[in-house]
């Protein structure tokens, strides 16, 4: 069993990883943003966060991610996408992986710089079919309209340039620190995530299979 922990600021391309990682290597992918934007159907609260930009409450996301590791896929292995965010995270993180007897092999920090970051999310157009486009990076064939259903694209509320400055401010100070706290764990992996798609997968892949 390999389970891991994919840090990094909005835009620095978690998702595009996370997905390839969890299909190369066979471990199930449990991402809080998928959690978030699922449960925020039912909750209006838990909405009205997420489009202005702030962090769900600790409690709220540390029962989300306990409940979940208690289910049997994982104990294949498991990549967690988007938790901790906090220090409390980690530290309630740590608990229960002991209580569960659950090990993290590796925490993979990829970092990219704010500008970066505003230009990678806020170009981001999406459709209700589920295709997803990039103003600038992968533009649709025709603006505004979707290439497989020719449905209208749409920008999300909390990928709008305001919000995302403002998510990027609430990870610098409350997620940054945990980059120092898995330092002295000696299992962060740095990844520069201004390199190409293949190049960052390269080096985590490179980590996932020899451990160096």
């Amino acid at each position: 069993m390999k389970n891991y922990i994919l840090l990094g600021p909005p835009g620095a391309g978690k998702g595009t990883q996370a997905k390839k990682i969890v299909e190369k290597f066979n471990i199930v992918h449990l991402s809080t943003g998928d959690m978030f934007r699922e449960a925020k159907k039912s909750d209006p609260s838990i909405a009205a966060l997420m489009e202005a930009g702030k962090l769900i409450p600790d409690e709220i996301v540390v029962n989300m991610v306990k409940n979940r590791l208690k289910k049997d896929d994982v104990k294949s292995g498991f990549l967690l996408d988007g938790f901790p965010r906090t220090l409390k995270q980690a530290e309630e993180l740590d608990k229960s992986l002991k209580t569960e007897n659950i090990s993290i092999d590796a925490v993979f920090s990829i970092a990219i710089d704010n500008e970066e970051a505003v230009k990678r999310i806020s170009g981001r157009r999406v459709c209700k079919c589920g295709a997803s486009f990039h103003a600038e990076f992968v533009p649709p064939k025709i603006a505004d309209k979707c290439d497989y259903c020719g449905g209208e694209l749409a920008q999300r509320a909390d990928d709008k340039e305001d919000t995302v400055r403002e998510r990027l401010v609430v990870y610098d100070k409350q997620t940054k620190p945990l980059i120092d706290y898995y330092k002295k764990s000696a299992f962060l992996i740095d990844i520069d995530g201004l390199q190409s798609e293949k190049v960052v997968f390269g080096q985590i892949s490179k980590f996932i299979e020899n451990g160096k």
